[in-house]
């Protein structure tokens, strides 16, 4: 490399100038004079992301070439933009015809644009006419979101543009954020009219153009103070003409139409789609909040306010402005509600409320994150904003000039009013523009909320560009940057504290974002501070992933600084990455993929927390990797019916005649099933029993499938089937109680057909058997190491491994006829038919009925039982093991609640039929209903059995290995807290829950297993 160049790039702000010279160096920029490239790059905020950038864009627009050519007074807005934002990069290359965009040369002095022209240029977008007071759209669907948010982006590159080239950023920051509301609402207006268009089909033209929705914006949104990216917060106003009458709906349908418009305009801003959503509509400040209906009446409004609402909710209703729907609807929502708001500091304690508010904000921050909040920490946009809207809302009662919704404004009229001096209200106002400036950037870079201070120094120096004036771009420095961020907080923190919290008030009130591309020093500096406990591995990881210039890559570096932080949120933020540069180079090029996680937040942060948090799940994806897609909707991840697992089995057996093929392709779908199973478990979709139930049913249809295959190569060997093999589930697989890491208990049945000789029957049963357990244990491939080959265990039949491995079903009633023991009985009642011959099934059931169901139960077959539940816990327990740890042999744990529970069983359930059941759930559940055992035991039996058996699960999860410790690591035992739904942190929390509970639950046990017989 030339070291002129070099030193020229490394001036420039570049982080890596050997690659940007080879991107300087490529075809797409060949015949453009260098010095203009440079003097280009001189402009942006990060010239290495708006040199990856241009040659991006020239390569789809060659025409790109000339605003290079012409000299920096017309490529000044290529390189702000481009060195900015690399969304708005990915947009203009995604949709080369808005380049015209950057023709126009920037202003020192720019305005902000009119909003009645955003929301024509916005419903024009979708086909609605602007001069309706309800518009509809021309245009529906995926075609009119697409339309939607393409328009709406194109307006942001403009806004961009007239930002980054302002001489005070600072000065110009509150007209940014006006136009961006008001663009917010100019989407949102766009959207309904979509809402409207689809409405139409379910409710007729004129239902739905009768009722009137206003859009009411609060937060940012409604005090026009939005940032390039964050949530929308809104209220849903809804009015029917003639409601109740001949000439509109009524009150409940005026409602479902309203619902659907609401939910429609939210669709078209924020559904999944081949153009990215837009941003997040949250009604969650909605009275009663997600609990309560999306959409009310005004009436209905004013109703919950006069009675419920709590003094937040009038602090929040201080920025409510209607921002889209009918606007003589939303002005009688504003007037009716600013009585409301500025009476509320009357309130008892209505101060002392909101001081708390902010203390809880603090407090709620996670330690990691405390001295990078821009927003919420000590000396952030929080402290200004809570003691803004303090002192409005006390003294906006009697002065009217206060009753303004946005920061800046209110300021200005506390100073005027003589409520903040003028000093403090000069430094707060500043404090509060550059706090804002820095968040603006921040979210330009990659459309992604964001309000944490990068820590990188290539990041800090890109973010210390950006927030400069066009004039003072070369004097930026990292160091700059942070000296000037902790000077504001430090100013921010006195203010606040002096003002916020002073007493008068009670007396008046009577009352990182990362850089684009991932260089070596930056991402290892990133990954050790977020976690990674080998950075240099993790970078290994990342350059596989975003090298090359491929759309792959780009997108992999457009994902990764997003993903890279939900990744190290979990437990092995190391092995999670590793995962996912197997799922993603397993999915190669697939085009779902990439775009799912760019597309859905939810599933993208599904995907990596799971990763990082579960080997099993980790490694059941990297050889299952379609399954990915599932992440992206909870209705895929509910486990599939038995009934639909074998019926797909029947038809990929009907399909092959070789045994091992036809296995293999079941043993693919149990693999698929028991995936699901785990990403439902994970995501909180699934309860403890519903997992045991869905594993159940796949280890069963894998059962089924084997044993038809097993008798068809015995009916092919032996020219016809001698026997009918029946396969009983017993233990936990028969009660649908297994986990992860559960074998499968059974017997075996079989029946000789009429006129079959019973010894060759019995070798035929024999070979069937033999046959099945061969068929479900062969490993596939490529092999999982997590994976757990269901394994059929045949011990609990009678006379244990000494008798034989299957018997017929008259041998079976001899034997217990003849010999039976108290435990046998104790065994059989878990048993339930797994699968084989119907008829076999219902007659040998009979047959474990008359078993298992005594008339009667001796004092000495109690005894018995008690004897040998005290063997089981002295003999079986690993030696060294802490019996208050063990989960299933421990105190309090799965045998002492299980043993209690069918004793009862063994007494009561000939007389009551209500305890015939398999699960133990369900069968404490009716002991607790007969009165056997009180309800508050019971509950607490419960929960230890369910933490227990979750605990249990979650080991195997975590490790991919089975154990049935409660784990003494703290890195393992945090994998398994979170497991069981605890937040990140509460190790601790669950061990102490679960040696309390377990505890509690031996003491019932005790008092109950072994209570006197009277």
């Amino acid at each position: 490399m030339a070291p002129s160049l070099t030193r020229r790039l490394i001036a420039l702000g570049s982080a890596d100038p050997e690659r940007a010279e080879r991107f300087l160096a490529a075809r797409e920029l060949e015949g453009i004079d260098p010095g203009a490239v440079l003097e280009g790059l001189a402009l942006a905020a990060d010239p290495d992301a708006a040199l990856v950038a241009l040659v991006r864009l020239i390569e789809r627009r060659p025409e790109v070439r000339r605003l290079v050519e012409d000299g920096p007074v017309r490529s000044e807005p290529l390189f702000r933009l481009l060195g900015a934002s690399e969304a708005l990069g990915e947009f203009l290359i995604r949709h080369p015809e808005h380049l015209d965009v950057l023709e126009r040369p920037l202003s020192a002095e720019p305005s902000g644009a009119d909003p009645g022209e955003l929301r024509a240029a916005m419903l024009a977008s979708v086909g609605a006419d602007p001069r309706s007071g309800r518009p509809v759209a021309g245009t529906t669907g995926p075609e009119a979101y697409a339309a939607l948010r393409i328009a709406y982006r194109r307006h942001l590159c403009e806004l961009a543009l007239r930002d980054l080239g302002a001489a005070s950023p600072t000065d110009f920051m509150p007209t940014a954020a006006a136009e961006l509301s008001d663009l917010a609402g100019a989407a949102l207006e766009a959207g309904l009219a979509v809402a409207r268009a689809e409405a139409e089909a379910s409710f007729g033209r004129e239902d739905v153009a009768a009722v009137a929705l206003a859009v009411i914006g609060m937060g940012k949104c409604g005090a026009r103070e939005l940032n390039y990216i964050s949530d929308v917060d809104v209220i849903y106003v809804i009015e029917a003409d003639g409601a109740g009458g001949d000439g509109g709906p009524d009150g409940a349908r005026a409602a479902r139409i309203g619902t659907a418009l609401a939910t429609g305009m939210v669709k078209a801003v924020w559904s999944s789609g081949r153009e990215p959503a837009l941003w997040q509509v949250d009604a969650n400040l909605r009275p009663e909040g997600r609990d309560g209906p999306l959409v009310r009446t005004l009436d209905s409004h004013l109703a919950y306010y006069a009675r419920w609402a709590e003094s937040w909710e009038f602090q929040a209703l201080l920025k409510a402005r209607r921002i889209a729907g009918d606007a003589g609807l939303g002005a009688r929502y504003e007037a009716a509600v600013a009585p409301l708001v500025w009476s509320s500091a009357e309130r008892d304690g209505f101060v002392e409320s909101v001081q708390a508010m902010r203390r809880r904000v603090t407090e709620n921050i996670p330690p990691s994150e405390a001295d990078r909040q821009i927003k919420l920490g000590a000396g952030g946009l929080r402290d200004v904003e809570f003691t803004v809207q303090l002192l409005q809302l006390v003294h906006g009662r009697t002065d009217e000039s206060l009753r303004v919704r946005d920061t800046t404004s209110a300021i200005a009229a506390l100073a005027a009013g003589g409520y903040i001096g003028r000093s403090a209200a000069t430094e707060f106002d500043s404090s509060y523009r550059y706090l804002r400036l820095l968040e603006h950037r921040l979210q330009l870079a990659k459309l992604r909320r964001t309000h944490l201070m990068p820590v990188s120094e290539d990041a800090l120096r890109a973010l210390a560009r950006s927030t400069q004036g066009v004039l003072d771009l070369g004097r930026a420095s990292p160091e700059q940057l942070l000296e000037t961020w902790h000077r504001t907080k430090r100013s921010v923190r006195e203010l606040h504290e002096r003002i916020f919290y002073r007493p008068l008030l009670n007396t008046v009130a009577h009352m990182s974002a990362e850089e684009a591309r991932l260089t070596p020093e930056a991402a290892q500096a990133r990954l050790a501070a977020l976690g990674y406990r080998d950075p240099q591995g993790a970078m290994r990881h990342i350059e596989a992933l975003t090298a090359g210039v491929s759309r792959r890559a780009a997108l992999q570096r457009q994902l990764l600084p997003v993903l890279l932080g939900w990744i190290a949120e979990g437990v092995d933020p190391d092995g999670g990455l590793l995962a996912f540069r197997r799922v993603s180079e397993a999915l190669g090029t697939t085009h779902w993929y990439l775009g799912l996680l760019r597309d859905s937040a939810a599933a993208a942060e599904r995907l990596s927390h799971v990763l990082a948090d579960s080997r099993l799940i980790a490694d059941l994806l990297e050889v299952s990797p379609e399954s990915v897609k599932w992440l992206g909707d909870d209705s895929d991840l509910e486990p599939l019916p038995l009934e639909a697992q074998w019926q797909e089995i029947q038809s990929k057996i009907s399909r092959h005649a070789e045994p091992a093929a036809a296995m293999r392709l079941v043993r693919l779908i149990r693999r698929r099933e028991i995936l699901r199973v785990a990403l439902a478990d994970r995501a909180g979709i699934l309860d403890t029993e519903a997992v045991g139930h869905a594993l159940s049913d796949a280890d069963q249809a894998a059962v089924l499938g084997a044993l038809r295959v097993a008798e068809g190569a015995a009916e092919a060997a032996d020219g016809g089937l001698l026997t009918r093999v029946l396969v009983v589930a017993m233990g936990r697989q028969g009660g649908r109680e297994i986990g992860y890491g559960s074998d499968a208990d059974v017997m075996y049945v079989h029946r000789p057909v009429p006129g079959a000789d019973p010894d060759a029957a019995q070798r035929q049963a024999l070979a069937i058997v033999g046959s099945v357990s061969a068929l479900l244990t062969q490993p596939l491939k490529p092999p999982v190491l997590a994976e757990r080959m269901l394994a059929l265990d045949a011990d609990l039949r009678p006379e244990g491994k000494n008798g034989p491995l299957v018997r017929s079903l008259d041998s079976f009633a001899e034997y217990y006829r003849r010999w039976a023991l108290v435990w046998e009985a104790q065994a059989l009642l878990r048993a339930r038919p797994l699968a084989g011959d119907d008829a076999l099934a219902a007659d040998f059931m009979e047959l474990a009925d008359s078993v298992r169901y005594p008339e009667q139960l001796s004092a000495a077959d109690v005894r018995e039982i008690r004897r040998i539940k005290a063997r089981v816990e002295a003999e079986r327990l690993p030696r060294g093991a802490d019996p208050s740890r063990h989960v299933k042999l421990g105190r309090g744990g799965l045998s002492d609640v299980e043993w209690l529970v069918q004793l009862l069983q063994l007494q009561h359930a000939r007389r009551h039929p209500q305890l015939r059941t398999t699960g133990t759930m369900e069968a404490l559940t009716a002991a607790s209903d007969l009165g056997l055992i009180p309800p508050g035991e019971a509950e607490l039996l419960a929960e230890a059995w369910r933490l227990a058996s979750r605990v249990r699960s979650a080991n195997v999860a975590w490790s991919g290995r089975a154990s049935d410790l409660l784990p003494t690591s703290r890195r393992d035992l945090e994998a398994v807290a979170r497991w069981c739904g605890y937040p990140p942190g509460q190790a601790t929390a669950l061990e102490q829950h679960y040696l309390n509970v377990t505890r509690r639950a031996r003491q019932v046990f005790e008092r109950r297993f072994y209570a006197p017989e009277h």
